[in-house]
C-alpha cells in the first residue's frame, strides 16, 4: 500500500515478521499479509475475548467452551459449581467449530490462488495445521502438542508413522485422577456398527479407527445429516468432510471420540457452508481466481457473510454472495441484510438462475 503497513517481529522458532493484530485489513488485497475485517466472517466477535493476541510473546491464547481434561470422579465437578460468592464478566469462548475454523482460517487454507493448483494433498495439510497450531495456546497448554493430524499415508513407512502417532498420543495417559483430551483433525472417511458402538475411519489412519458410543454417534448423525447427505448430491463436484474430534483413551492405544464436530469442504480442501457453494468454488478455482472464503465460527448463521471474497479486483475484497431456493426464512432474512448493508457494490447470484459473469481481474502492478 502507499506509504507501507507498519510489522513487527516475533520470536518463535526463529525471527519471523508478523502483521500486527488487527491490521491484516490495511494490507493490499494482492499482499500475503492481507486479511478482511474480521466484521466480514465469524471471526469478529471473538477477537480481544475469546481469541487474544499476545504482542510481546507473538502467540495467541484461546479460550475455548469444551474440557481438555476429564475428571474421572464427578466430585471435581460438584465442587466447581459450588456458590463462588461473586459475580464475574461473562468471557466468550470457542466452540470445537470455531477451533477448526481458526485452524483452516491461520493455515490459509480458506486461501486459494491459482498457484495451489495440484499442491494441496494430505501432507500439505498436515504440516501447515500443525504450523498453524505451533504459535498457539490453550488452557491444557500449547495447542501443538495435544493436536494430531495424520500423515499421509505410506505403505513403506506406515510403521514408523504408526510410532510417532503413538509418541503423540500419548499425552492421553491418565493420571492424578484425571483423563487428558486431545485433538484429532483428519477427513473423515467411514463408521462401521460393532458391537460395543461404532468405529470411525479417518482417512490416511488405516490403523487407528476412533470409537464412539452409539447414541453419541446418532446425535452427531443427526446434527449433521446434510453434510453427509453432500456426498450424495448430484453435482459432479467431490465433498470432502473433515472431522474435528476430542479423543480420550479408552485403554492403551485404544482412542474414544469425546465430542465432535464436521466441516464440509471443496476437493481442494476450500471450506463450504453446503452444497450450494461448490459449483461458485469450483468456477473460481477453475477460472484461476484469487479468494478467500470468510468461515462461519461461531456465528448463528454463515447467511450473514458473503460467499466469498474475490481479492483480485483492487484495493478492497469484492464479496460474492449465493443465494439459494432452498434456504429457510431465517437465512433468506439474513443474507438479504448482508447484502443491503454492503458498504460497496456486490455480486449475487440466485443459484437457480445461471450464474452471473464475475467482476473482472484488475491488471497487477510491478
Amino acid at each position: 500500500m502507499p506509504g507501507g503497513v507498519e510489522m513487527y517481529v516475533a520470536g518463535l522458532r526463529q525471527y519471523v515478521v508478523k502483521r500486527l493484530p488487527n491490521g491484516g485489513g490495511r494490507h493490499h488485497p494482492s499482499c500475503e499479509s492481507f486479511e478482511p475485517e474480521a466484521s466480514v466472517s465469524g471471526l469478529g466477535p471473538l477477537e480481544g475475548s475469546a481469541i487474544r493476541e499476545l504482542v510481546d510473546t507473538g502467540r495467541t491464547e484461546l479460550r475455548v467452551d469444551f474440557p481438555w481434561t476429564r475428571r474421572l470422579s464427578p466430585s471435581a465437578a460438584r465442587t466447581a459449581s459450588a456458590d463462588s460468592g461473586q459475580v464475574s464478566v461473562t468471557v466468550r469462548r470457542m466452540s470445537l467449530r470455531a477451533v477448526l475454523h481458526f485452524l483452516f482460517d491461520r493455515a490459509g487454507f480458506n486461501r486459494w490462488t491459482p498457484g495451489m493448483t495440484g499442491r494441496r494433498n494430505q501432507g500439505v495439510i498436515w504440516k501447515y495445521l500443525l504450523e498453524a497450531a505451533e504459535a498457539v495456546d490453550v488452557a491444557g497448554g500449547p495447542l501443538a502438542d495435544r493436536l494430531f493430524v495424520p500423515e499421509a499415508f505410506n505403505e513403506t513407512a506406515k510403521a514408523e508413522a504408526a510410532r510417532r502417532r503413538r509418541e503423540k498420543l500419548a499425552i492421553l495417559s491418565p493420571s492424578d485422577g484425571a483423563t487428558p483430551l486431545a485433538l484429532v483433525i483428519g477427513e473423515f472417511k467411514s463408521m462401521e456398527m460393532v458391537e460395543e458402538g461404532r468405529r470411525v475411519w479417518i482417512r490416511h489412519m488405516p490403523d487407528a479407527p476412533l470409537l464412539v458410543e452409539g447414541r453419541l454417534w446418532e446425535r452427531f448423525a443427526r446434527a449433521y445429516a446434510p453434510l453427509f447427505e453432500a456426498r450424495d448430491a448430484d453435482t459432479g463436484l467431490r465433498v470432502r468432510l473433515v472431522i474435528a474430534a476430542l479423543i480420550k483413551a479408552r485403554r492403551e492405544h485404544t482412542y474414544e471420540i469425546d465430542a465432535a464436530s464436521l466441516m464440509m469442504t471443496s476437493e481442494h480442501w476450500i471450506p463450504a457452508d453446503g452444497v450450494h457453494e461448490l459449483p461458485l468454488i469450483d468456477c473460481l478455482v477453475r477460472e484461476e481466481r484469487r479468494f478467500i472464503k470468510p468461515l462461519r465460527y461461531d456465528a448463528p448463521s454463515a447467511e450473514a457473510f458473503a460467499n466469498a471474497l474475490l481479492v483480485d479486483v483492487g484495493p478492497q475484497p469484492f464479496p460474492l454472495h449465493l443465494v439459494s431456493p432452498y434456504m429457510d426464512e431465517r437465512g433468506r432474512a439474513a443474507k438479504r441484510r448482508a447484502i443491503e448493508q454492503a458498504a460497496q457494490d456486490v455480486w449475487v447470484w440466485e443459484t437457480d438462475r445461471p450464474m452471473p459473469a464475475l467482476p473482472k481481474v484488475a491488471k497487477r502492478s510491478g
